[in-house]
């Protein structure tokens, strides 16, 4: 199973992120198939990788504090693709998902952890 792992800390409010993560995801070529206030789950479509190499993607979004407009994001990228090979289809889904968020010109990004 791959599976790759961020978490990033931006300057901006949480209830502005879902539509910009919706737009970020559907640029990817995933669907949201849950959505909460705080946790989107995507998936992305199916039909264009065979079936174990579809990609899931979760992200969770957390106020820091009251006062501020700082969030953190967490972000896991899976599949059922063995990780036999570093640039698989999930890492490549994993690096276009994260040069987006640490790119995007709606926050100021203030910290960035990437697991690969």
């Amino acid at each position: 199973m791959a599976r790759y792992t961020g978490i990033f800390t931006v300057s901006f409010g949480i209830e502005d992120l879902q539509p910009i993560f919706i737009e970020i995801l559907t640029y990817c070529g995933c669907e949201i198939i849950y959505n909460r206030r705080d946790y989107l789950m995507a998936r992305e479509l199916p039909g264009q990788v065979s079936f174990p190499k579809l990609v899931y993607i979760d992200i969770n979004l957390e106020r820091l504090s009251n006062a501020t407009e700082k969030t953190r994001i967490k972000i896991v990228v899976r599949s059922e693709e063995l990780a036999v090979k570093l640039d698989n289809h999930c890492y490549q889904v994993f690096y276009l998902l994260t040069k987006l968020i640490v790119e995007n010109s709606h926050w100021e990004l203030l910290e960035s952890i990437i697991n690969n």
